[in-house]
């Protein structure tokens, strides 16, 4: 392989990605991995793993085998590269013979780049398997071969073979999540000991933390989307029942969600996912398994509506949000209940210590009362000096005041119930509660009945909680949950030891609106700003050629563009997101919608597609129009297009062959009216560009 530069990476990065700078350790990662060294890759969701191995490809001469764990995230991953100008496709069970030897076809041309692949599927490659085809093999989402790590799937424990079969091959393994014992595991398993270690930093500084206890959550998140119409979230429950119940009560409330769960249908999932994708579905609430390598950068907020059971899948899971670096929302929900669900899970597992005291360190996490950003790094080994200011123990400080009577009084009727009552027992004790549960065993007799009716059950549970975090009390999972008392109990009951405690946070109370009125409240909230022009463009081109939106461009980019409104080829080049391709592909309707926009707030609205008819029917050419506008000629294109459509006097014949004409025809019946450029571009062989099929679409819709 000749030298490579830092000049010939940046000019790739920028030509193929429309970056200008390498993010984190992306460089030394990448210069490791083009000098053949196996390499292991910590990096945070969202931090450019994907870059780390892509871009090295386009240096190999051979091809860039990609174990990538869900077959439903390939098309995404390929569309994505295809999109950057990177010849990429995937071989999978799902695919036809036909579309399987097109693949084997494209190895043996070396017409590719990148090939995707699950694992269960590479017993079908061992012809390709050898370094004559494969220069590179990456290995992504490495802790699910790991029975440590948060999501051990067994196909991955097969990957250990790769090493021997490829032994002068750099296997790279990559993932977002994994502590030193899955580390050490991943390294063991894909039998690559002396892999260069990457790990980088874990901070998010983007994503704001948030835990809230779990009191009328439905309430608390019907009244969080609100606040945030047009963004796309996730909702992650424990339950499949639990994601259908909310995603019903959230569309009862105007709003658009959809649940995601094992027990769907392959294509129901897929579907659902896709829909998420394309900006279809705004909001999934979905089981964990929803999101794995999933590159949607546009995902604004994630809600656990439970309590993950270790702090490496949450932080994977809140990782989902802000890809593209702008502010986004982690809000957590809290609850007693979460825990010993929790608990019941972890009892019937394999390293049932590790997983309770990874449990433990959530729980932690959950309940603290300093930056939780500092307890969330310092887990993966990371440090930080200053609290972060960007979650909410940092924004509301805990109030806390002298709690020593509080606790004595539930220390007391733990004590006198003789420690053989839940949580949910006590508090009805203290706070006198007439019902069955009490009078059943006659608590109402015990001293310390009705000591604590002055205070509500909520926050009778939001102390004792404390009390447990502080050593005063415990439970007893062993036995039905029972609230025991410990050492220390003794020393506030009997020695006046004192006990701070911290004031419950108040969630106010909003008030009820009706279904339709939230619908009103969605579309009103859209305001006519350059950002939401881009934004509609962009979801126009991603429905023409049947990608994601964010593939056109990522909502930073749309950030950019509205604070640059750059109005030429080199402006709009700078522009990070925008590579040689996408300039090409995109540029000119991009630059016009911000023209057009400029012009309107200066003069008034005013349809800028009479100027191109204007000058169309002065005959000028269509490089002679989009020289005079300073526009692209396919804009001129779309113009003319709109215009054939309204009735105008335009004649597109003349700017399409009849043979092409007749392609595009045959292939709409063929394709039954499908309405995405895209399938015509693909089963044309890509060989007639898209606004050339745009155009015959067009006239063959207006003779229908």
């Amino acid at each position: 392989m000749m030298q490579i530069t830092e000049k010939d990476l940046l000019g790739k990065l920028k030509i193929n990605f429309g970056y200008d700078s390498f993010r984190l350790e992306q460089k030394s990662i990448i210069e490791n991995i083009l000098a053949k060294k196996d390499t292991l890759v910590i990096m945070p969701t969202g931090g450019g793993k994907s870059i780390c191995f892509q871009l090295p490809s386009l240096f190999f001469e051979g091809i860039t085998l990609v174990i990538s764990p869900l077959i439903a995230l390939m098309k995404d991953q390929v569309d994505s590269l295809k999109a950057n100008g990177i010849p990429s496709t995937y071989y999978n069970s799902s695919q036809s013979s036909d579309e399987q030897q097109q693949v084997f076809d494209a190895i043996a041309n070396k017409s590719i780049k990148l090939l995707y692949v699950a694992p269960e599927s590479l017993p079908l490659l061992q012809n390709i398997l050898n370094q004559n085809y494969i220069s590179c093999v990456a290995i992504d989402e490495a802790h699910c071969i790991s029975s440590w790590g948060h999501d051990f799937r067994p196909s991955y424990k097969q990957l250990a073979f790769l090493k021997k079969t490829l032994p002068e091959t750099p296997i790279v393994a990559l993932t977002a999540t994994a502590d030193k014992a899955t580390q050490e595991d991943i390294l063991e398993q894909l039998a690559i000991p002396n892999a260069t270690r990457f790990l980088s930093s874990f901070n998010r500084e983007n994503i704001a933390l948030e835990v809230r206890p779990a009191n009328d959550r439905v309430k608390q998140i019907i009244k969080f989307i609100n606040k945030r119409p047009n963004d796309s979230g996730i909702v992650y429950c424990l339950s499949r029942k639990a994601t259908e119940q909310l995603a019903s009560k959230l569309k009862q409330n105007g709003i658009d969600a959809k649940s995601y769960h094992a027990g769907l249908t392959f294509d129901e999932r897929a579907k659902t996912q896709e829909d998420f994708i394309k900006d279809e579905t705004q909001i999934i609430c979905a089981t964990i398994a929803f999101g794995m390598g999933i590159d949607k950068s546009n995902v604004r907020w994630v809600i656990h509506y439970n309590m993950p059971k270790n702090i490496e899948g949450y932080y994977q899971e809140i990782g989902r949000a802000g890809r593209d670096g702008l502010p986004s929302q982690a809000l957590l929900f809290h609850s007693y209940a979460d825990v010993i669900q929790l608990r019941q899970f972890i009892a019937n597992t394999g390293n049932r210590e590790v997983q309770e005291a990874k449990l433990d360190r959530m729980k932690q996490f959950s309940e603290a009362t300093v930056c939780r950003r500092k307890i969330l790094l310092s887990y993966f080994g990371e440090l930080i000096e200053e609290n972060c200011g960007n979650c909410d123990v940092c924004d509301n400080p805990p109030k806390f005041f002298d709690g020593t009577v509080i606790a004595q009084k539930a220390l007391s009727a733990i004590y006198r119930l003789q420690q053989k009552e839940a949580m949910g027992t006590v508090i009805d004790v203290i706070r006198g509660a007439k019902n069955a549960a009490v009078y059943d065993k006659n608590y109402q007799t015990l001293k310390t009945y009705g000591v604590g009716s002055d205070t509500s059950w909520q926050h009778w549970q939001h102390y004792i909680i404390q009390l447990i975090n502080q050593g005063y009390c415990q439970i007893a999972f062993h036995l039905n949950n029972t609230l025991q008392l410990t050492d220390f109990s003794k020393k506030v009951l009997f020695d006046g030891e004192k006990v701070e405690l911290t004031t419950p946070t108040e969630i106010k109370k909003e008030v009820k609106i009706a279904a339709k009125e939230k619908k009103v409240k969605t579309k009103a909230a859209a305001k006519d700003t350059l950002f939401e022009r881009l934004r509609k463009l962009r979801y126009r081109i991603a429905q023409e050629e049947d990608i994601a939106a964010y593939l056109v461009f990522s909502d930073a980019t749309l950030k950019e563009l509205e604070n640059e409104r750059p109005q030429t080829d080199n402006d709009f080049l700078a522009i990070s997101g925008v590579g040689q391709r996408k300039l090409e592909v995109y540029g000119g309707e991009f630059m016009e919608e911000i023209k057009t926009f400029i012009n309107e707030k200066k003069r008034g609205r005013k349809d800028t597609t009479l100027e191109t008819f204007q000058l169309y029917k002065e005959d000028f050419t269509i490089d002679e129009i989009a020289d005079k506008r300073n526009l692209k000629a396919q804009t001129i294109f779309s113009h003319l297009s709109k215009l054939y459509l309204e009735g105008k006097d335009v004649s597109l014949d003349e700017f399409i062959e009849a043979d092409t004409l007749k392609l595009v025809a045959n292939a709409k019946k063929v394709l039954k009216n499908e309405s995405t450029l895209k399938p015509y571009f693909e089963f044309l062989g890509e060989k007639v560009p898209y606004e050339q099929i745009r155009i015959g679409l067009t006239i063959l819709q207006k003779k229908r």
